[in-house]
């Protein structure tokens, strides 16, 4: 078996993720799956917020700029149901 070396800066990369999970007391695999839920949470809700303020022309509070007859008229809470389990966003 060919030992493969490991450069620095990905040396620091696991570094920094042991601390992460150390951080967020994860400990085991499915402390690490449910962080990975959140984190494709938190990436779908930026991604859709980004696209609403493309499609309407101006960002959440920036409403004076607005030069649409669209608006954000709030939102609710929605369950994508994943290969992870059910995320919600």
């Amino acid at each position: 078996m060919v030992k493969r070396k490991i450069t620095p800066e990905r040396r620091e990369q696991r570094k920094k993720l042991l601390e992460l999970l150390q951080r967020a007391g994860i400990n085991d695999v499915a402390g690490v799956q449910e962080l990975f839920k959140e984190m494709v949470s938190t990436v779908l809700e930026n991604g859709l917020e980004g696209e609403l303020d493309d499609e309407l022309g101006y960002s959440k509070y920036d409403y004076r700029n607005k030069e649409t007859d669209n608006s954000r008229n709030g939102y609710s809470e929605k369950t994508l149901k994943t290969s992870l389990g059910d995320i919600e966003i």
